[in-house]
């Protein structure tokens, strides 16, 4: 989107000083880093919920039932309804880390380079702080998720069937909606060589339109849509040869804390902020991409293991 106020100064398309303005807006820096992290981040798509913490920490109840725990009893006219007691979860406090990196791109760099070096480091920051919140997130997710069933085969084996692989998801979703607790699983994560297994058999099995190029994964590359539930690939899968099945509107949440500070811009929906520090002395930019949270588990019976896959 255009920035129009206040008025950009005359410059040409590209160029050093055109750079450098970009570097001094927090607004324009904000909206790069905001595309490039939502473009990326898979622990915002499983733990969908958005908490604020404050002082630090968050603290959370975890495995509430949804049940009272009493059946009701008929009740005569006049008569006093029976009080029961409403259990509560269990209590947990949460820590947040604030995981952040800086790096350096110098005029000379941004002079004979134009905007690659900015967009390169930017890049790199960004990749680096996914990977290691990611990693962090799913492995909450893996430890606190303890309910698991085997794949019936492996399914990156030749002879394991595309109704296998889809049978091994289906029971362990049924498994968790048996739970009675409302949840309806709608996410299945595996890693990156399982997930290209599972779509080549999905294709041979004619599980795509191939009428309509727009809705095929195999030629769009989107994340296929299989029995109502998506199919997300992460390199950052916490154990080998294990998928996750899981309601991602109940398992959890990403718990941020807005620390402000003079400078910083972002907390958008992946909760990335961005710094452009001017080193004068130096004649060179100190680039910084932070992001302040915890992964917060709070349905662990929402998720569910496949192993062996």
């Amino acid at each position: 989107m255009a920035i129009t106020y206040p008025p950009a100064a005359p410059s040409l398309s590209g160029d050093a000083l055109t750079i450098q303005r970009f570097l001094q807006s927090p607004t324009q820096v904000s909206r790069r880093l905001r595309t490039l992290a939502e473009q990326r981040y898979i622990a915002d798509s499983l733990l969908t919920g958005r908490f604020s913490a404050t002082g630090g920490a968050i603290l959370y109840e975890t495995g509430e039932s949804i049940f009272s725990g009493e059946d009701p009893l008929a009740i005569d006219p006049g008569a006093e309804y029976p009080l029961v007691t409403v259990g509560t979860g269990s209590a947990s406090l949460a820590h947040v880390v604030k995981w952040g990196q800086d790096t350096l791109v110098t005029d000379e760099s941004i002079k004979r380079r134009q905007m690659d070096p900015v967009e390169r480091a930017f890049v790199k920051l960004v990749n680096q702080n996914v990977k290691t919140v990611d990693t962090a997130a799913i492995a909450a997710i893996a430890s606190a998720v303890t309910q698991s069933t085997g794949a019936a085969a492996a399914w990156s084996t030749a002879g394991t069937t595309a109704a296998q692989v889809l049978n091994d998801v289906l029971q362990a979703a049924a498994s968790i909606r048996a739970l009675n607790m409302g949840y309806d699983p709608d996410t299945v994560v595996v890693n990156d060589a399982d997930h290209a297994s599972v779509l080549a058999k999905f294709v041979a099995a004619g599980y795509f339109a191939r009428e309509s190029s727009g809705d095929n994964p195999a030629l769009t590359g989107d994340f296929p849509v299989i029995a109502g539930m998506r199919w997300l690939s992460t390199p950052n899968i916490v154990a080998a040869d294990t998928a996750l099945v899981l309601d991602s509107t109940q398992l959890g949440g990403m718990a941020d804390e807005d620390l402000g500070g003079p400078g910083y811009t972002g907390q958008g929906p992946a909760g990335v902020e961005g710094k452009a520090i001017r080193d004068d002395d130096n004649d060179q930019w100190r680039l910084r991409v932070r992001r302040v949270t915890v992964p917060v588990v709070i349905e662990p019976g929402a998720g569910w293991k496949i192993t062996g896959v």
